[in-house]
């Protein structure tokens, strides 16, 4: 039987979480930090997890998660992620880079991001439709059918990835790093409880999903 080509995921969780008054990342959700929930989906899917936290936690994040490397984050998230993809072995063949903020994504979410890389997608992103009603700051409703929320994680062909952050470039996500390179990334479906924690309140509807 063939050998699948390996892949890695990378965790960003190097925020200090300034938007939500503190690291959330290290925050408890139903039993276990948000980290190590993002971490514990990840190495169900993976053949390795780096983990990307703030320098001066490096030490002790290192005791205490369950990773193949601990690293230091950068300055923004690009520059973490870049930090993270030098601690990915070289002969790695698809990289995940997923938010930690993250904890409810679901291996089925990996599953179909990594697939369509294995059948030949430079890089895949989940999505799921917007359903608020949203307006132009120059005033008018947008036509939300049109529109896209997309999430993480995200899988692309490893070399790609490195490629599209050789420049040092910034980019909200990886994808519009590896877009803005040349090449085109395809959008699969994603879930609706795979929600960004960024505020107090989202905490607590990440302990509602977990509920049901």
């Amino acid at each position: 039987m063939a050998t699948r080509p390996p892949v890695w995921t990378v965790i960003v969780a190097a925020g200090s979480g300034s938007r939500f008054g503190g690291a959330k990342q290290y925050l408890e959700l139903a039993g276990s930090r948000v980290v190590d929930r993002s971490v514990a989906v990840a190495a169900q899917v993976s053949d390795g997890v780096v983990v990307v936290v703030p320098a001066s936690d490096v030490a002790a994040e290192s005791e205490r998660l369950t990773a193949s490397a601990v690293v230091a984050g950068g300055p923004s998230r690009a520059a973490s992620v870049r930090n993270g993809l030098a601690a990915v072995p070289h002969d790695v063949a698809i990289v995940c880079v997923h938010d930690a903020a993250r904890p409810l994504a679901g291996t089925e979410v990996y599953q179909r991001v990594i697939d369509e890389v294995r059948s030949g997608a430079a890089g895949a992103v989940p999505v799921v439709p917007v359903t608020d009603t949203i307006r132009s700051v120059d005033g008018g409703a947008v036509d939300r059918s049109t529109l896209q929320a997309v999430q993480t994680p995200q899988a692309f062909e490893a070399e790609l990835l490195r490629m599209a952050h050789a420049d040092a470039a910034e980019a909200t996500d990886d994808a519009s790093l590896v877009e803005a390179a040349g090449y085109s990334v395809v959008a699969v479906e994603g879930h609706p409880r795979n929600i960004k924690i960024t505020h107090p309140d989202d905490l607590a509807a990440a302990e509602a999903w977990l509920a049901t």
